[in-house]
Order: structure tokens, then C-alpha cells, then sequence
């Protein structure tokens, strides 16, 4: 392909996408078609729009699926592009639903007001159509790496290339020498955005620097962090971004080749990254002499085995050497001696999104956003005890009240936010005493946590913080590679020390002993994901040591949350006899007769809070 062939498809992908237009369509419908609205039932939906609209005889609809939109709790959701109108959401959709827009507001221009966004939020007046951008979970928002998710048919190239895509390879290899790309990138300060935040520009810089007779790019798509999902939905709804992202770098570095590593357990992931890669090849936007430049690219898939560790980078070149994915000692640095002992660039699927962005804007608008040592944007994954789950985008700086109360809508059923855990295994818990803390890579650090990949769970105050912090660690217990036995035998001793913990057969000496042993596995493991897996037990007992001491020193859960430690008791005064807990309890602990106050055994109890629940009273309490 051509400069003057892009720009041409360019314009004709534009007239296409455009409602109204004279080779567009009258209206397009999208349909939220990645993992979360799949599984939430979006595929009946896009049924039902297409054989409604089939019934009418409406030809000149354009019905898509897309990538995620955001609002997962919202999911499926559809939404409806007219010309001369602002874009209208339509969520919680079922197939009766769609067929009722299909009747009322394509054929018929009637919104139905009661679907919208802004009736399901609250946020807006009885009939009154609030736009998905004017809500609060998108008001704050800035969207650069998800620019496409929720927009484009991501199995479209001609879409992709009608929101500037590719513009920024073809500027890079017509206009640009490759020490100008890189400049560009530190100019923008950019930082990695999987992990540690190291900055791109260098981190390209060193492998450019580097001789070889062969170099490699790598993009680190193996996400594996519990409730981490920001990476998965880039590939689901936008991986022409990550094509040509790769194909810069391998342009900037001097690398001709390229693997994408990711989780099988992605499999429209992978679907859409082999569309994209099989697209972008008829095309000549990879191969041989992309933009008659001289410059060769090519790229290829390697699926991951779910293995956690291989999120760390050396370990998952092994992997996709062939081998056993362990890590290896460093130096030699993957920018001298990576995939297959060549000078290897490896970034995350976030950070790649980010790239052609900045190269066809330039550094000075994404620099303008965040704050002095973190520029731009992160995505977070945000879940947990919030109102508004979903994926969101935010500019860095942008505080942790406001992502929860603003962007979250606040903690659910009147309960009082605790902590946030961002980083997932290898991260740290914020207490709600740094809610006010701009979250940016630094500032994070400083208060004891990480930014990681971006997950970003929210815990209330049922939650019990020496509770996460054994969930956390018993995963990386479960994930550790075994090579090195800081973290193959120092994170079980741990666990260990946490069971005893939760159990009720602690000593104070425990506490010190388990703080003593997170910092030997710290200072002592071969890789990032061993140095940091004692974090989420730091930081709890950083900032909750009161919770610690409450299970050693009382045997009590403050917050009711570990078994051992917790007992069901009947209220007298509250219990009215109906002998509903009697009923559903499935050991036969409690007895009682009808309408005399009941009594639980508690040598029989097992503890599962079926009574609690079922009570109508409020007549059953943990303590």
C-alpha cells in the first residue's frame, strides 16, 4: 500500500461510517460485543436488531459489533449513531428490548427514553436523553488508548484506517528517521504502563542502540492480575492500535520481527489479533517495504499457558522460546540479550495503544496531560464494592475519591469505603485516610503501592485486609515459577504465618516474624514478580495493623469475614420464633420451637451465613 492508497481509504472509510452520508448508512447500530456484554447476554441482542430490521425491511442500517464500551455493569449495551443527532446508549438491553428500539426509534425516530443511560444512572430526567460522554462515570475521562474500544468494528480495517490508522506508521516511514520516533516518545513522556513504569522512549533507545544482526519487538498481552481486564479489551476492541504500534517500534529499534504473547484464555482476544495481523499483511501494512520505505515488519501470535509468572518480561521470552517460562537473571538486559539472545523491545498492550497517538499528534499534547513525572492517561480496571464497575480511562494525577465517588458512583447499600488494592499481587492497598492521593506512578510508591497493569479493586468495610492479603499471597504461592527459593519457600512460609493468623493460633512474635520474612523475599528474588509479592501483606500491616492485632491478641475478624474466628448468635429479645433459620440451615445447628426464641450449637455450626441471611428480623448477628 501506498501513502495516496491510505489516505483514499481514509476518505471512503470515513463516508461509510458516516449516517447520513450519500454512501453511508441512514443509521448504524453497535452492539457491545466483547467478553463482559457477550457473557451478559449481548448476542441475542444483536439477533434480534437483525431479524427485526430484516421484518421492516430497513436495509440502509448498519448493524456492528464492537469492543467493550466501559460500562460493564451496564452490559449489553447498543448504541445508535443518526444523523443530526447526539449519540444515543441504549443499556441492559435484551431481545425484546432491541426489538422495540428497532420499531419505535430507527423506523419511527422515537427514543425510548426509559432504556438510555441516563434513565439506568439516575442521572438524568423522567424522558430526558442524557449522552453516554455527560455521564459521571464519563465525564472525567480522556480516552487515548481506548480511543476505538467501543466505536469500531475491531475486525475492520477499513474502520481502524477511517480514525487515523496506520497515518502514524506512514508519517514515521516517510517523514521521520528512527532516532526522531524515539525522541518523540521521551519528548512525551511516556512511561510502560505494565508494571514499574519504566519510560518507553529510553527503553527503545537502548535496543536501537544495540547492533545485531537480528532484533526483536515483544508485546507483553499475558494479563494475570485478579481482576485485571484493561489489556484483554484493548485486543477485543482495537488491535490495529497494537499492529501498528509494533510496527513503529520495530521501525524505531531496528527490529524486522515481532511476537505478540497472549493468554489463550482470550479467545476473541486472539481471534481479533489474527484477523487484524492477516488484514494488515494483504494490505502491505506488514511485510516487505511497508510505504515503499525499505522497511520490513512482520508479526506473529504466541499463546500463553496461564502461567502468572510468565507476565514478567524474561520469562515470557523463554516461553516463547519453546521453553519452560522462568525467569532469568538480569544483566544481560532484554535491550542486549533478549528473545533468542537478540536485542528485544517488550512493552504491554496499554503502552503500545498509546503509541501512534503521540507519533501522529506529536509529544506535546499527551505530555499537556497527568502530572510532571507521569504523563497521559492510565486505564483501570475497576471493580470490587463499587456501583460502577467497568474499564476507564483517566488522565494520571486524577485522585482516588474521585475515580470511587465520581467515576464509580460511590461504595453501594450505604457501606464505607476501606481500601482500594491497585497492582493486584504485587501491589498495595490504599486506606481511605490517602483517599485523596492523585494517583500517578510516584505517589503511589510512596504510600507503599504500585500501579501494576492497572487493576483497581475497591473493598468496603465487611472486607477483612489480613484476609486479602492471604488471598493475594495464596495466588502467588500457587503462581510461583519455583526457580528461585526466596519465592518458592519464603511466600508458602508466609502463607503459613497467615493461616495461623485467620485461624485464631497466632502469636504477636508471628506478626514480627512474617514482616521480617516479606522483606527477605523482597531483597532476595531473581524476578519482579518474587520481589513483589509480600507487597499486598506489607501494606495491609502498614496501614490496618490494628486488623492484625485484633486476630493475635482478641481472636476476633473485625470485619466478620474468617471463619475460624467468627460465631453466629441468636438475639432473644429480636427473635420472633418463625423458625426460617431452622429451616435452611443444612446441619441441623439451630433448634427452637415456634415463636420461642431459637439457639445455634455451636460445635455444629458451620459457619456459611445461611441463617443470617435468610432472617427477616435482623435477629442473627456475627461476632
Amino acid at each position: 500500500m501506498t501513502l495516496n492508497e491510505l489516505n483514499e481509504m481514509q476518505t471512503q472509510a470515513k463516508a461509510k461510517l458516516t449516517p447520513g452520508d450519500a454512501n453511508g448508512p441512514a443509521i448504524r447500530i453497535v452492539v457491545g460485543y466483547a467478553t463482559c456484554g457477550i457473557a451478559a447476554g449481548a448476542r441475542p441482542v444483536l439477533q434480534s436488531l437483525r431479524r427485526e430490521l430484516e421484518s421492516l425491511g430497513l436495509q440502509n442500517v448498519l448493524v456492528e459489533e464492537t469492543g467493550c464500551i466501559g460500562m460493564c455493569q451496564y452490559e449489553p449495551i447498543v448504541e445508535l449513531y443518526a444523523p443530526g443527532q447526539p449519540k444515543t446508549t441504549y443499556v441492559r438491553m435484551n431481545a425484546e428490548k432491541a426489538a422495540r428500539v428497532v420499531h419505535s426509534h430507527v423506523a419511527n425516530g422515537k427514543l425510548v427514553a426509559e432504556y438510555t443511560i441516563g434513565a439506568a444512572t439516575g442521572e438524568a430526567a423522567e424522558g430526558e436523553i442524557l449522552p453516554l460522554t455527560e455521564t459521571n462515570f464519563y465525564k472525567k475521562q480522556r480516552r487515548i488508548a481506548l480511543r476505538n474500544c467501543g466505536v469500531i468494528d475491531p475486525e475492520s480495517l477499513e474502520q481502524y484506517i477511517a480514525m487515523d490508522g496506520y497515518q502514524a506508521l506512514a508519517k514515521a516511514l516517510t517523514q521521520l528517521q528512527p532516532g526522531d520516533v524515539i525522541q518523540i516518545l521521551k519528548d512525551s513522556g511516556l512511561r510502560g504502563r505494565g508494571g514499574g513504569g519504566f519510560p518507553t522512549g529510553l527503553k527503545w533507545s537502548f535496543t536501537a542502540a544495540n547492533q545485531a544482526d537480528q532484533k526483536y519487538v515483544v508485546c507483553n498481552a499475558d494479563e494475570g492480575d485478579p481482576g485485571a481486564f484493561m489489556d484483554r479489551s484493548v485486543l477485543e476492541g482495537d488491535p490495529h492500535a497494537v499492529v501498528e504500534a509494533m510496527a513503529l517500534c520495530g521501525y524505531a529499534t531496528g527490529a524486522s520481527e515481532g511476537y505478540i504473547y497472549v493468554r489463550a484464555e482470550y479467545p476473541i482476544a486472539v481471534k481479533h489479533l489474527e484477523t487484524a495481523i492477516a488484514q494488515a499483511k494483504e494490505r502491505g501494512l506488514l511485510g516487505k517495504n511497508i510505504f515503499d520505505s525499505g522497511f520490513d515488519f512482520d508479526l506473529h501470535i504466541r499463546l500463553g499457558a496461564g502461567a502468572f509468572v510468565c507476565g514478567e518480561e524474561t520469562a515470557l521470552m523463554t516461553s516463547i522460546e519453546g521453553k519452560r517460562g522462568e525467569p532469568r537473571p538480569r544483566p544481560p538486559y532484554p535491550a542486549v540479550k533478549g528473545l533468542f539472545a537478540r536485542p528485544t523491545t517488550e512493552n504491554n498492550v496499554e503502552t503500545f495503544a498509546n503509541v501512534p497517538q503521540i507519533i501522529l499528534h506529536g509529544a506535546p499534547d499527551f505530555a499537556a496531560l497527568g502530572t510532571e513525572k507521569s504523563k497521559g492517561t492510565k486505564v483501570f480496571a475497576l471493580g470490587g464494592k463499587i456501583s460502577n464497575t467497568g474499564l476507564v480511562e483517566i488522565p494520571m494525577g486524577t485522585t482516588l475519591r474521585e475515580i470511587i465517588e465520581e467515576i464509580g458512583g460511590g461504595i453501594p447499600d450505604g457501606k464505607k469505603f476501606k481500601a482500594a488494592q491497585t497492582g493486584g499481587p504485587s501491589g498495595g492497598c490504599i486506606p481511605e485516610s490517602l483517599i485523596d492521593t492523585p494517583i500517578d506512578y510516584d505517589n503511589l510508591t510512596a504510600i507503599g503501592s504500585m500501579m501494576g497493569s492497572g487493576g483497581l479493586i475497591v473493598m468496603d468495610e465487611d472486607n477483612c485486609m489480613v484476609d486479602i492479603a492471604r488471598f493475594f499471597l495464596d495466588f502467588t504461592v500457587d503462581e510461583s515459577c519455583g526457580k528461585c527459593s526466596p519465592c518458592r519457600i519464603g511466600t508458602k512460609r508466609m502463607m503459613e504465618i497467615l493461616d495461623k493468623i485467620t485461624e485464631g493460633r497466632a502469636e504477636m512474635a508471628d506478626l514480627d516474624k512474617l514482616e521480617e520474612l516479606a522483606y527477605h523475599i523482597k531483597e532476595n528474588s531473581l524476578c519482579g514478580l518474587g520481589q513483589t509479592a509480600p507487597n499486598p501483606v506489607l501494606a495491609t500491616m502498614k496501614h490496618f495493623r490494628a486488623e492484625y492485632e485484633a486476630h493475635v491478641r482478641e481472636g476476633r475478624c473485625p470485619a466478620g469475614v474468617c471463619k475460624a474466628l467468627l460465631n453466629y448468635v441468636i438475639i432473644p429479645d429480636a427473635c420472633r420464633g418463625c423458625t426460617a433459620c431452622a429451616r435452611v440451615c443444612p446441619v441441623g445447628a439451630i433448634s427452637g420451637t415456634v415463636k420461642q426464641a431459637h439457639i445455634i450449637d455451636r460445635d455444629k455450626c458451620i459457619k456459611c451465613g445461611a441463617c443470617m441471611t435468610t432472617c427477616r428480623f435482623g435477629a442473627i448477628e456475627k461476632k
